[in-house]
């Protein structure tokens, strides 16, 4: 399989990569800074520069060309403030499902949150009530496309402890935490999984093995 990932200098980018180029996948990860190529090039992904904030439906699409699936895994990131959540999280999410449309990609994953279903509980920090907004926007405009066969995966608080191999993946799982690494390889299930196109799910470490995790919720 050829995927393009957009945000592909995140942490969970960065790993998926990796677990996608071991296995034999082509992968291209999109990122904003030239100077983060080199570390997209040891984790086996070509770096493709494209800024999402600035980038046009068309500069995307063909980045997309001849891809058999597309993640969005990218976030405005720790200290940026209000406007880039919307900027990001919000428009670059819309932005890319506009590309891959485009391009004629149908397989569609979304990186979302835990929690962007919900309006945030009183007294949540403004900029990480932002946040949950403008994830949750994003996967509403997602889940509302017709063109794509998406899955919107909502990971707990993220941990940078090895991962395990075996989580718990549900429509609704609880609040926990799971590692960045399990997210990856829950990433790499659900494009091998495209029974689970149309789900919404909620990821925290748990005691069922990835793969097993993923088929189990296949619709």
């Amino acid at each position: 399989m050829r995927i393009v990932i957009a945000g592909g200098h995140g942490q969970i980018a960065l790993r998926l990569e990796r677990l996608l180029a071991e296995r034999g996948d082509e992968v291209a990860g999109i990122i904003r800074r030239p100077e983060q190529a080199g570390d997209l090039l040891a984790a086996g992904a070509e770096p493709v520069v494209c800024d999402l904030e600035t980038a046009t439906v068309g500069d995307i699409a063909r980045h997309l060309e001849g891809a058999d699936a597309a993640v969005f895994a990218a976030g405005a990131g720790p200290g940026s403030g209000i406007e880039r959540k919307e900027t990001v999280d919000r428009g670059a999410a819309s932005l890319f499902a506009d590309a891959a449309e485009a391009a004629g990609v149908r397989r569609f994953v979304v990186v979302s949150s835990m929690g962007a279903d919900r309006e945030p509980p009183e007294g949540t920090d403004e900029v990480f009530a932002a946040y949950l907004r403008a994830k949750g926007a994003a996967d509403a405009d997602v889940r509302a496309r017709t063109g794509l066969d998406w899955t919107i995966l909502r990971p707990g608080r993220l941990t940078d402890e090895p991962g395990t191999g075996r989580v718990r993946l549900a429509e609704s799982t609880g609040r926990d935490e799971v590692s960045r690494d399990d997210v990856a390889a829950v990433l790499v299930a659900l494009l091998d999984e495209p029974r689970t196109a149309g789900r919404t799910l909620e990821l925290i470490g748990g005691d069922t093995p990835v793969e097993e995790a993923a088929r189990a919720v296949a619709g």
